[in-house]
């Protein structure tokens, strides 16, 4: 069965599910539809990289592409490199999976993720029936440094900043340590030692724990934590508290207004936000403007607006005025010189911010993707958020990335939220699973 485009590109485990056949077809597919001419090819730091930016390179030189391989780079660096370059653009990543996954992210001419349509005609012609391409050996361009210079021209002194960075052994391990240093901060670093089998391995975006313990340890005003291939950004505040996607957002929307620079005064974020974000944006006056999960959705409700922020709840955070898709660098980088400009301390900016109902997320592995569970379980639904009295919200969708269904539930306690998602999650099990 041939591989389809989830929320951020296609992902499966590398070699057996993912294999270089499938890339290679999938690279010249992405040729015909995105045109020839010049492609550039990033990796993260995966086993499985090299082999597979190989294939896709085979691939575009077949579908008549000019392939040009950056190396090791995190996602939002080859998004901006295309956007400087007006081509497209090839990302070898699984993201936050684990290291035996591996994946294709596309990027249109100009550094925009693809548009469904655009998906569905590269399956179109996707032919995994052809001969196998020709290997090429494609031109190679050193742009880390361009990515970084880029940066650290958007920043301000961070002279007197302490902050821990966890780049989740994956690609953000030489970019985000040098744009912080370049801009003065003190910058301590962990997990920056890629081996290609220990990204976001107890690391990074979703493991937080050893970077909230380095914070506290090291008393540092923050800490960051990205995931593998560098897209999004969870904060750790001086207190080793996590500050989610949300609260990020939150900050940002606040911080833009103030400054007169939030458009419309809207922020987009995806239905993954928290009940709480929604309340605390309508107490200060800004509108929540809701679009599907993953960032593409994100960026293409900014661009369709003219809105300036916008991300989700995991840490994909867009500044539409210098990036086309989430950079947990970025996103970063502008916190940490909030925290440093303000004279604020993260825990106090990113408390006082929002108050987050208790939310539950419970993942029920299936045997292949439901796109309508929700449609399918409206009946079951409905007759759980009547019993949260509307002082809650559900959500049950099928994941983008992966062989599950994923059960959210918010209410006004934890006890009550997980008992909700677990009553609903057992209906899944017994018709889905």
């Amino acid at each position: 069965m041939s591989l389809k485009f989830g929320t951020d590109g296609v992902r499966a485990e590398a070699f057996t599910v993912l294999t270089t056949h499938y890339v290679a077809a999938l690279g010249s597919a992405a040729a015909q539809v995105l045109g020839g001419g010049q492609w550039l090819i990033g990796r993260d730091t995966r086993e499985s990289g090299p082999a597979l930016a190989a294939a896709v390179a085979a691939g575009l030189a077949a579908g008549g592409a000019q392939p040009i391989s950056v190396g090791v780079i995190p996602t939002p660096a080859l998004a901006w490199l295309a956007a400087q370059r007006g081509v497209p653009a090839a990302m070898i990543t699984a993201s936050h999976n684990p290291w035996q996954d591996n994946g294709v992210k596309f990027f249109a001419p100009g550094g925009l993720k693809l548009l469904d349509e655009v998906e569905r005609a590269i399956e179109a012609v996707l032919q995994l029936d052809g001969p196998e391409p020709h290997d090429v050996v494609p031109s190679h361009v050193d742009a880390l440094g361009e990515y970084v210079a880029h940066l650290v021209s958007l920043g301000g002194s961070l002279v007197g900043l302490r902050v821990v960075l966890d780049c989740a052994n994956g690609a953000m391990s030489v970019a985000a340590p040098a744009v912080f240093r370049a801009l003065g901060a003190t910058v301590v670093v962990v997990h920056d030692r890629p081996d290609g089998r220990n990204i976001n391995d107890r690391c990074g975006a979703t493991h937080t724990a050893s970077l909230a313990a380095a914070v506290v340890a090291e008393g540092a005003h923050l800490g960051l934590a990205f995931d593998g291939d560098g897209d999004r950004v969870i904060a750790i505040d001086e207190l080793g508290n996590a500050v989610d996607g949300d609260r990020l957002i939150a900050l940002a929307a606040l911080q833009l207004r103030d400054e007169g620079r939030l458009h419309a005064d809207t922020v987009v974020v995806t239905v993954m936000s928290n009940l709480g974000f929604h309340k605390a944006m309508v107490a200060a006056g800004i509108e929540v403007l809701t679009t599907a999960v993953g960032d593409r959705y994100v960026l293409e409700a900014l661009d369709a607006h003219g809105h300036s922020v916008g991300g989700e709840q995991s840490g994909h955070i867009i500044y539409r005025d210098v990036a086309t898709t989430g950079d947990g660098l970025l996103a970063g980088l502008r916190l940490a010189q909030f925290v440093h400009d303000g004279g604020h301390a993260l825990a106090e900016l990113a408390g006082g911010v929002m108050t987050s109902y208790p939310q539950v997320l419970v993942n029920v592995r299936v045997r292949e993707r439901h796109p309508r569970v929700a449609a399918e379980l409206s009946a079951e639904i409905e007759a759980a958020e009547r019993s949260l009295g509307g002082d809650g919200r559900i959500l049950v969708r099928a994941s983008g990335t992966e062989p599950l269904i994923r059960v959210m539930v918010e209410a006004a306690t934890e006890q009550q939220a997980q008992a909700v998602a677990d009553e609903l999650a057992a209906v899944v099990l017994g018709r889905f699973a």
